[in-house]
């Protein structure tokens, strides 16, 4: 059919051709208003799940140590996010944070329920050695137990719980030397009126009795205790000494192997997955006997607290060196044995001193 007015005939189709024109137009701002709202909607859903960024992914926020919020949230680089989360995010994040607890879960069998630090101080002579017939003047000890011991017997966390200290009298040479005070801080007036060795013996039986370590009837040990000293001498020299001059019978919970926590530390400092030792491998070369200040230093904590040689000071930062053995996962048992008949060339019958082999000392 054809038009009967050409000027009309021209009209249509130029409208025609405008309405095609415009249907592209707004296909083509249709797809560019879509397209934009997707891209807003991503990178919005990105920025709510920022705590999920990778491990050395760049962010402005500072690295947030000092919190609670467990170490796979510490890394320098990483940042939580505030707004909230969805249920299914919030719970992987919980699962997360359950797997990284139990990796980081040193705990280990431990044989002991309960460990006795002592840190005996005894009568010196300037210029003798753990030769002379030295008499114990303090008695201190610090108990400790688990706090976290599972039914497997795992634990990590070792805390002090009692403490006994008593001064003990001399009676082979009761008058202390100037270099013996000076050295342990103790006088000769608090040895003065202090009980002798073996009453000292019975308060503190009557101590572990107390705590349910031994039977108070026969004195045999009714849990798994261990003795810890720094370094062997205290029961293996000490105290089989003193009970020799007193003419004690050493006690059945006295008797047993002693652990070192010097050899464990010393030990310790030079192992391969020692940090220091890594870097400096002539570190294993020989181990190194460490005193109590060393072996706080080995192991990165507070410098030593109290006086040196003062008999409690000593075994408090024993107990804190056993408590961090403890946290790192170590198992914490008896190495050093000891013989109760053990004899040295000054004895004579018991409790006597054939004080003429001291002149060759």
């Amino acid at each position: 059919m054809q038009l009967a007015n050409p000027g009309l005939s021209s009209f249509v189709t130029f409208l025609l051709s405008l309405i095609q024109l415009n249907w592209k137009v707004l296909i083509l701002s249709s797809f560019l208003i879509w397209s934009v709202t997707a891209f807003r909607r991503r990178a919005k859903q990105s920025k709510d799940f920022s705590p999920l960024l990778v491990e050395g992914s760049p962010s402005p926020q500072a690295p947030l140590n000092g919190s609670d919020i467990p170490p796979i949230y510490h890394h320098p680089y990483s940042q939580i996010s505030n707004r909230p989360i969805s249920k299914s995010s919030s719970q992987a994040q919980k699962d997360l944070i359950v797997k990284v607890v139990q990796k980081r879960d040193h705990r280990v069998k431990q044989p002991y329920d309960a460990f006795l630090v002592l840190d005996v101080e005894a009568t010196c002579e300037e210029g003798t050695g753990f030769e002379w017939p030295n008499e114990i003047i303090e008695w201190p000890v610090c108990l400790m137990r688990w706090k976290d011991k599972s039914d497997q017997g795992k634990a990590c966390q070792l805390e002090i719980v009692d403490e006994f200290r008593s001064f003990v009298r001399p009676t082979w040479r009761p008058q202390l030397s100037q270099f013996c005070t000076d050295l342990t801080g103790i006088t000769q007036a608090q040895v003065n009126s202090a009980p002798a060795f073996q009453k000292v013996l019975k308060m503190f039986a009557h101590f572990l009795a107390y705590h349910g370590l031994i039977d108070s009837k026969n004195g045999r040990p009714i849990q798994r205790f261990c003795w810890c000293s720094d370094g062997p001498f205290d029961v293996r020299d000490f105290v089989v000494k003193q009970c020799f001059i007193s003419k004690a019978p050493m006690p059945l919970w006295l008797k047993g192997d002693v652990l070192d926590v010097r050899r464990v530390v010393s030990v310790w400092a030079v192992a391969p997955g020692n940090p220091d030792t890594r870097t400096n491998p002539l570190a294993r070369s020989h181990i190194r006997s460490l005193n109590i200040p060393q072996q706080l230093q080995a192991l990165g904590l507070p410098a030593f607290q109290g006086r040196l040689h003062s008999g409690i000071d000593d075994t408090r930062n024993i107990a804190r060196v056993m408590t961090e053995l403890a946290r790192r996962g170590i198992r914490l048992e008896p190495k050093t044995s000891i013989n109760p008949n053990r004899r040295w060339n000054w004895m004579g019958k018991p409790g006597e001193v054939l004080e003429h082999t001291l002149m060759f000392q």
